[in-house]
Formats: C-alpha cells, structure tokens, sequence
C-alpha cells in the first residue's frame, strides 16, 4: 500500500504567499496538493522560526532570477560568437552560425518565453520562424530559405539597391510610388510600389527628409484631353525669419504639367494676369476655339488675386473661360492644392527657407523635375511633359516588357541557386522554354 507523502509545513507557507504553484519544481508536487493549498490557505503553525518562510519565498525567488539571467547571458554570449556586429539581412550567412544561434534560442525558451528571448539578442519573430522552418538537408547558407519554394522573391542584390535608392538624399524629392517607377525607368529595380513599402516597413528603412506641416484633402475635375482644364492658386511659404512669400502656379489638368509659376514677396493681383497670360501664350494656339472644346477652363477660388478687373480681362478673348471652384462648381481645387503639398513635403521643407531667393531656385528645380524626370502614378510611369506633349513613345509597353523581363530572369536565378540536396526542379512550361 502506497505511504502517504507529506511536506514540510514551510513549503505549503511559502507556496500560499507566492501564489505560484511550481514554486519548487524539484519536489514534484502534484498540481492538484498545490491547487489545493491555495485555495484553502496555509495553516496556523506556531514555531521559534517563522522567519523563515519569507526567506524560503526570497531565496526561490532569487534562484529563478539567477536563472534567467544565466540564460541571458548564454545568449548575448551565442550573438557574440556567430554576429560579432549588429543583426542585419546580410550579415549571417553562415548556416552553421544559425544553427548554433537557434540551439541557444531553444535552450533559453525552457526559462524564458520565446519573444523575450528574441528581444534580448535582436532578432525578429518573423526570421527566427524562417529560420526554424528552412530545409534541413539544403546546404545554401546564405538563404533563411531554400529559393526553390520561392522562386519569383526579389534578390538580396534588389533589396540592397532598394535601401540605397530609398534612403539617398538624391531621391528624397519623390514619392515611394514615384521612386518605384523610376527605379524601373532606369533599369535598376522591377518592383511593385507595394512591394516597396512593404519592404521599408520591415526593413526600417527611413528617409532622409523630415515631414513638418499636415497633408490637405484632394478632390477635383479629371479632364480628358490637354489645356480643358487649368487649375491656378497662390499658396503661402513663412520663412526662418517670419517673413512670408507667395507662390501662384498653374497646373494643367490632364497631363499634371506645371505651365507657369511666380514666387512674390507680396501678395500681388498681377501675378495671376501674368502666369495666365504667359501659358496662354506658350501653351495655346490663337486661333478661335471651337464650340466642341469651349476654350480652357481655369479654375481658382475666389481669392482677391484671382477675381478683379486686371484679371477679368483675360477671360474676354473666350480662349480662357473662368470656373470658381465651390461656386460655379461643386468641386474644389484640390489638384493645385494636391501639388502645393508635394512641393512643400517633399522638397520646401527640407531646405532652411532663410531667403525669397532661396525659395525660387528650390521651386525652379522642383518644377523641373516634376515635369520632366518624376514619372506620375496615375500615367504608369510616364512623365507630365510626356503626356502633355503626347510623346509616349511606348514607354508604358516598354516598362512591362521590361517587367516580365526581370521576372522571369529572377525565376530563373532562384533556381539556379539550388544544391545538390533539393528537390529535381519542375520542367519549365512551353512559354518559359520559348523565351
């Protein structure tokens, strides 16, 4: 007949005042004494040593501090000898490095969860799961997995050139979708913008420029063709000292094609007369416009260098036909305000703003580049002037030829980088085999 187990009435003292019922794991306490004492409380134990359940508490208490602490140090230890510098995509490549990093994971999760564990040598949940899961018999090192499962990821070399072009002062005046699209006009990245941000979020990519003022809303009229709609507005710049200059441009519509700016150090009622009548000029021809195309809509608020006299005077010929916006129309001027925004988040308020000089030779090349060099998203990667002049020259074919291009030598890459150990490759399909 089994003989009755028994502990020391310290032991059942200590449990109740932690709460923790595996406070001592090497007595095998059943769960269900434990659980009991618990509920029930300890007893009233008159002793010459009562003092000694709270150094009992204390001392299992420091023992599993000791524990832990044993195991962080086991792991920074681990991290020393495989990554002497900071973790990084490119910096283990070593599989047996990996292998060792993961042991010393594995042992450190019998005392600390493994989030914890993680946290202390800098490793993210998402490698180490990728880690865990690679094949085991295949012997490329310097993949978290084998390529063979998949074939069509970006390459280490993409990625490499992604974070260069996203964090270089050269490219900080543009978008990520515009970047995007450059990188694939110059030949040197095929990627979604998707893909782009998706990477700059997990990479921790950051950009070299510093966002200060709130993005404004955008709603607007969408035209079909060049010159039918025109948007003009005068916007506000402080600079460093307080002092205040103002920008009027005119955008066009359809192409997004910036056809006429000023920079005024006051607010001044001819500058609208002016750009309009200087993009009238460079921009339409002179001959009557016919009753089809109505002439070009300007649209602008109702701002006081926008509606005066000097101004109404522009609109006699018929070439040029005001539309108030949120009066004639029920849209806003939000295309012009859309472009305000750009040219002051991404490029303005990068610069110190000490001078009214200072302000147009930053505009000049932000004119400049947004109408010749950033291709716009909603032309897939063409150009304003492109559009605005018509000279598409199959750039948007080219670019996904260029695409499928670069995908399928991707394909072909990944697997070509394939070890003895991995599986027989599926026979390539009749398009892949005839390009």
């Amino acid at each position: 007949m089994p003989t009755r187990r028994t502990y020391n009435h310290r032991i059942r003292a200590a449990i109740v005042a932690s709460g923790d019922a595996n406070l001592f794991p090497e007595l095998s306490i059943p769960r269900s004494t434990s659980s009991a004492w618990l509920q029930r409380g300890s007893r009233d134990i008159v002793g010459l040593d009562d003092d000694c359940t709270a150094l009992l508490v204390r001392a299992q208490r420091l023992e599993r501090q000791v524990r832990i602490l044993v195991q962080v140090v086991r792991l920074l230890l681990a991290l020393r000898r495989v990554a002497p510098q900071e973790l990084d995509f490119t910096r283990l490549s070593d599989g047996a490095k990996k292998e060792r990093l993961l042991r010393a994971i594995d042992r450190a999760r019998e005392h600390l969860p493994l989030a914890r564990a993680l946290r202390v040598i800098g490793l993210t949940p998402a490698r180490y799961h990728a880690w865990a899961a690679r094949q085991t018999n295949c012997s490329l090192d310097d993949r978290p997995s084998c390529p063979r499962t998949r074939p069509g990821r970006l390459s280490f070399d993409e990625i490499r050139l992604m974070g260069d072009m996203v964090q270089s002062a050269d490219f900080r005046h543009m978008s990520v979708r515009a970047l995007a699209l450059h990188a694939q006009r110059v030949g040197r990245v095929f990627a979604h913008p998707i893909t782009w941000v998706r990477l700059i979020r997990e990479r921790s990519w950051r950009r070299p420029r510093l966002r200060v003022y709130p993005a404004k809303p955008k709603l607007g009229i969408r035209a079909n063709r060049p010159n039918q709609y025109w948007h003009i507005e005068a916007s506000t710049i402080r600079l460093v000292d307080g002092t205040r200059v103002y920008l009027h441009a005119v955008i066009d519509n359809f192409s997004r094609r910036i056809l006429g700016w000023r920079v005024e150090e006051r607010l001044n009622p001819l500058a609208t007369l002016e750009i309009l009548s200087t993009a009238g000029a460079e921009n339409l021809s002179a001959e009557e416009p016919s009753p089809d195309e109505a002439g070009t809509h300007v649209v602008m608020d109702s701002g006081v260098e926008n509606v005066n006299a000097t101004v109404a005077g522009v609109f006699e010929s018929g070439q040029l036909r005001r539309v108030l916006a949120q009066v004639d129309v029920t849209f806003s001027n939000s295309l012009i305000e859309a472009w305000w925004r750009s040219l002051k988040h991404q490029w303005l308020y990068l610069h110190q703003l000490d001078s009214i000089a200072t302000v147009r030779r930053l505009v000049e090349f932000y004119v400049e580049q947004h109408n010749q060099k950033m291709p716009h998203s909603a032309f897939n990667g063409l150009t304003p002037d492109e559009v605005y002049f018509g000279k598409t020259d199959g750039v948007v074919e080219s670019l996904a030829d260029r695409r499928a291009v670069a995908r399928r030598d991707r394909l072909a890459t990944n697997r070509q980088s394939s070890c003895p150990e991995c599986p027989r490759a599926p026979p390539l399909k009749t398009e892949e085999r005839a390009a």
